[in-house]
Protein backbone atom coordinates (compact mmCIF):
# COMPACT_ATOMS: atom_id res chain seq x y z
CA UNK A 1 0.00 0.00 0.00
CA UNK A 2 1.73 3.77 -0.62
CA UNK A 3 1.89 6.38 1.19
CA UNK A 4 -1.05 9.17 0.79
CA UNK A 5 0.98 12.26 2.09
CA UNK A 6 4.25 13.41 1.96
CA UNK A 7 4.35 13.19 5.62
CA UNK A 8 3.43 9.52 5.57
CA UNK A 9 6.00 8.38 3.87
CA UNK A 10 8.69 10.64 5.56
CA UNK A 11 7.29 9.01 8.76
CA UNK A 12 7.76 5.33 7.25
CA UNK A 13 11.23 6.32 6.25
CA UNK A 14 12.11 7.40 9.96
CA UNK A 15 10.55 4.14 11.29
CA UNK A 16 12.46 1.88 8.65
CA UNK A 17 15.70 3.48 9.59
CA UNK A 18 15.16 2.09 13.06
CA UNK A 19 13.46 -1.02 12.32
CA UNK A 20 17.12 -1.16 10.66
CA UNK A 21 19.48 -0.15 13.17
CA UNK A 22 20.66 2.67 10.96
CA UNK A 23 18.88 5.52 14.01
CA UNK A 24 18.08 4.59 17.34
CA UNK A 25 14.13 4.15 18.28
CA UNK A 26 14.46 6.58 21.07
CA UNK A 27 14.84 9.24 18.54
CA UNK A 28 11.39 8.63 16.82
CA UNK A 29 8.29 11.03 17.72
CA UNK A 30 4.70 10.75 16.39
CA UNK A 31 3.22 9.18 13.49
CA UNK A 32 6.80 7.09 13.04
CA UNK A 33 7.22 5.94 17.20
CA UNK A 34 4.02 4.28 16.08
CA UNK A 35 4.62 2.88 12.49
CA UNK A 36 8.05 1.07 14.15
CA UNK A 37 5.49 -0.47 16.54
CA UNK A 38 2.73 -1.75 14.65
CA UNK A 39 4.25 -2.07 11.30
CA UNK A 40 6.79 -4.48 10.18
CA UNK A 41 9.82 -4.35 7.59
CA UNK A 42 8.17 -5.34 4.67
CA UNK A 43 4.71 -2.67 5.25
CA UNK A 44 7.32 0.20 5.95
CA UNK A 45 8.84 -0.04 2.56
CA UNK A 46 6.03 -0.05 0.66
CA UNK A 47 5.56 3.31 2.02
CA UNK A 48 8.64 4.81 2.22
CA UNK A 49 9.51 3.95 -1.02
CA UNK A 50 6.26 5.87 -2.52
CA UNK A 51 7.51 8.81 -4.47
CA UNK A 52 6.63 11.91 -2.77
CA UNK A 53 5.92 13.57 -6.62
CA UNK A 54 2.21 14.83 -6.53
CA UNK A 55 1.49 13.80 -3.34
CA UNK A 56 -0.27 16.34 -0.48
CA UNK A 57 1.95 17.39 2.23
CA UNK A 58 -0.50 15.93 4.53
CA UNK A 59 -4.15 14.00 4.25
CA UNK A 60 -7.03 15.44 6.11
CA UNK A 61 -9.03 13.21 8.34
CA UNK A 62 -12.05 12.27 7.78
CA UNK A 63 -14.37 12.90 11.00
Amino acid sequence: MPAKSQAQQKAAGAALSAKRGETKKSELKGASKSMYDSMNETQLEEFAETDRKGLPNKVKSKK
